[in-house]
């Protein structure tokens, strides 16, 4: 493979890894090359970055290695957390929120296996929303993080208690159980949009 092709995957592979950042060595198993290849592809990325106007650059925190912006851009991050958020929130965001609503209390794998993709983000988009809370931990191996639902998620979507939403049909499957979530969160954050347009 050329190496601008392998370039790019692995710049994209840095992106994908998000906060939790990828290592030398698991970049060399996904792509199959060599580790002081994928070294050498890393130091051409960290050039291009900073050679070039772009808006990202590549950290690195003891062997683990991350995408993330340019301090110098920091004002207007700034600035972007200071705008009100916008009552909707993502597809991933509801499905997760689904999720919890209505399998509470449960772990991020639990909900990663419902969903089929990794959901870090969503639950950190949640946590900072204060929809969800950690409420313990599974006694499981690893110990993992119990979340469930907070009194703001109640608040948001108008609910006085748990028991006012919607019930699911018997024998429920994981599809099933995401749908028709999803259409009761979207539905609810729809009035929501309404209700702050109006």
């Amino acid at each position: 493979m050329e190496i601008t092709k392998l370039k790019a995957i692995v710049e994209g592979l840095l992106f994908a890894s998000g906060n939790e950042g990828i290592t030398i060595k698991q970049l060399s198993k996904v792509l199959e090359i060599t580790e002081a290849t994928v070294e050498h592809l890393i130091e051409e990325l960290k050039y291009d970055y900073d050679n070039t106007d772009r808006g990202i650059m590549i950290m690195q925190a003891h062997e683990v290695y991350h995408l993330t912006t340019k301090p110098e851009h920091s004002p207007y991050y700034k600035k972007l957390l200071e705008t009100p958020q916008t009552t909707r929130m993502s597809q991933a965001a509801l499905e997760t929120l689904a999720i919890i609503a209505y399998q509470q209390p449960i772990t991020r794998t639990e909900i990663e296996e419902i969903r089929g993709v990794k959901s870090d983000r969503p639950v950190q988009t949640l946590l900072s929303r204060l929809l969800i809370e950690e409420v313990g931990r599974k006694d499981s191996v690893g110990k993992p993080i119990l979340f469930a639902t907070s009194k703001e998620f109640l608040t948001y979507f108008g609910l006085t208690s748990l028991e006012e939403l919607p019930p699911l049909p018997e024998n429920t499957g994981s599809d099933e159980l995401e749908s028709e979530a999803d259409l009761f969160f979207e539905r609810f954050s729809e009035n929501l949009s309404n209700r702050n347009t109006d």
